[in-house]
Order: structure tokens, then sequence, then C-alpha cells
């Protein structure tokens, strides 16, 4: 088993007013092992943002433990906690540049402020620049890149300090789906690369789809699942992750009477396999796909796929054999 990198224990959050008192976080559980990308996803308002705060004690929880690398966040002094914290990368939506300074100053920011000297962090600076692609912008200015451009500086400026995890708060929020999926692949990268341990929260089910290994759902200040990201996004086990994961515009009720239908379960196969091609193929009969809801995660598919059979009772056989050779499942269904 990896060691976990990230360790939540029982966590509670309420903030206090004069007159009231909410709770945004309650009994959460939760742990991030070393090399994984972790996604947290849930509804607005749902508490992932102020959970993600509680990991690095920018908000300090009413009850329950956050344990860093094997330390208890709560036990350290300021001092130590300022330390710790330079192992915590932060990435934020509105990528929270100084717009006075160059995107090469930008990535020096942290250094000056932990004692490099200048030339040190210059240097630092360049290379974390050429990582993320950015290498010919290093004297531009906020104002004169692109959102994407920013939020590459926002990564570069996380990685200065040599963290061991980097924390996205809704970092491709505020970009198009073209440069949220080139920063996504960017920080897949970097954890392939660099070994750091990436946790994104995101309100976006391609974002998880797209990049993470585990997955929390987070409702109603709670988390109501959590596990891989085809054991909760395929096989869903709570209201929360259905609504969230399968949602039901998403499926057609299918009621065919006499039309024979079967269900294939794909799970986990190559996702660039062309099984119903090859299938048809094989049996040299055509099928009526009715319904699909299948996933390209990490190079493999996940979900079903509904086709209409001819009637023929031969062919059927063939077909499910051939399916089922495979290592899928096909079985005959009356309705979706």
């Amino acid at each position: 088993m990896a060691e976990p990198i990230i360790e939540i224990k029982g966590l509670g959050k309420s903030f206090r007013s004069k007159n009231t008192e909410v709770t945004a976080l309650r009994d959460i559980n939760l742990t991030v092992e070393r090399g994984d990308i972790f996604g947290i996803i849930g509804m607005s308002g749902a508490g992932k943002s102020t959970l993600v705060r509680c990991i690095n004690m920018l908000e300090r929880p009413t009850e329950g433990t956050v344990f860093f690398d094997g330390r208890d966040l709560g036990r350290l002094s300021p001092r130590e906690l300022r330390q710790i914290r330079r192992s915590m990368g932060m990435i934020f939506q509105q990528f929270n540049l100084l717009m006075q300074r160059s995107a090469e100053a930008n990535v020096c920011f942290p250094l000056e402020i932990a004692g490099v000297d200048r030339a040190t962090a210059r240097k630092r600076a360049r290379d974390l620049l050429e990582l993320v692609g950015l290498a010919d912008r290093a004297a531009y200015y906020p104002a004169q890149l692109s959102g994407g451009q920013k939020q590459r500086v926002a990564i570069a400026r996380a990685l200065a300090s040599d963290p061991k995890v980097l924390l996205c708060d809704e970092a491709t929020s505020a970009l198009d789906p073209s440069t949220t999926a080139s920063i996504l692949a960017l920080l897949k990268d970097i954890n392939r690369r660099l070994g750091i341990t990436v946790v994104i929260i995101t309100h976006e089910m391609h974002v998880i789809e797209q990049i993470c290994t585990k997955v929390a759902i987070i409702s109603d200040s709670r988390i109501a699942e959590s596990g891989t990201v085809e054991q909760v996004f395929f096989h869903p086990r709570t209201d929360a992750a259905r609504k969230l994961v399968l949602p039901e515009s998403r499926a057609p009720v299918l009621n065919l009477g006499s039309h024979r239908l079967y269900r294939i379960v794909f799970d986990g196969g190559s996702s660039f396999e062309p099984v119903i091609a090859n299938m048809v193929l094989e049996c040299r009969t055509p099928v009526n796909i009715m319904f699909a809801d299948t996933r390209d995660i990490d190079g493999k598919a996940f979900g079903q796929m509904v086709v209409q059979v001819p009637d023929n009772d031969e062919t059927v056989r063939r077909m499910v054999n051939y399916v089922t050779g495979q290592g899928l499942v096909m079985e005959e269904v009356r309705e979706v």
C-alpha cells in the first residue's frame, strides 16, 4: 500500500457569528496517498474550498486532525506551520498573480520570502517557466498574458518552493475547455515527472475524468463517497454520488416491447479496442446502438452501451460469445 501524505480524521469546521453558527464541514475522513492525483468534487456550497483551506491550515478546523507527511498540523507552532506550508503549493481559480511583476518576478516571489539569493531565485524561475512552457514569456506582465498562460505562471510559482503537494482550488474553472485540457495535461505531467501529489478541488466532472486517480464526493458538508474514479463513477453507492455522476437527463428510459436489448458493460478494457465494430464484422450482422454512457479514463473504457440485436437466436449467441470472449459482460435487458 502506498504511503499516505495527507490524512484527515474526524475534521469539522463551523463558522460562528454573533447570533448564528454555520457548519461547513462535518466528520471528514480522507487519506491522500503519495503520488496520487486526488479529486474532491461537489456542488457549489458543499464545503470543497473550506476543506482545502483546512488542509493547509489557512482555516483552523473546529474539530478533528490533519496530518501532513506524518505530522499533526494542529500541534505545530506558527513557525513550524509556515515551514510545512512551503511543501504545499497552492493554485487558485483567479491566478492571484502580482500585476506589477513580470512572470519571472512572480515565480521568484516565494523564493524571495524564503530568503533565497536573487541569482539562484532567477535561475529557478527560468527553469520552472520552461517546465510550464513559458520560457519565452518570462518578461511579460500578467496583463499581457492569456488566462491559460497566467495559470501556467501560477503553477510555476507554486512549484518554486519544491512542494510535495499541489492544492488546486477550482484551478480551471475560469478557463475555456481547450485551455483547461492543456492545464490538466500539464498537472498530470508534473505529477508523473516530479512525483508531486496533486489534490484537485472542482465541481466539474470532466476534470475528474481526465486527470484523477482517486475521487471523493462531498455533499452537505460530508464525504458522501470516495474511492478510485472507476469505482465511484460507475458503481455509485449513494444518492449524492448518483446525482453527480449519473444525472437523470443523461439516461433515457427505453422500453421497446418486442425488440431485443442487450447491455454491454465496459469495465476497464482498452478504449482503443473497437469492440462493437469487431463484433459486427465477426458476426456479419449490424446492431442498433440505443444508448451509450462510456468514458475514456486514462486510456481505459468504462461505462455501458445498450444495443438492439437481431431476432435470430444463433446470431445473438455468437455476439454474446464474441463479447464475453473479450472479457466484457453482455446481458439481455428489458429496459434501461
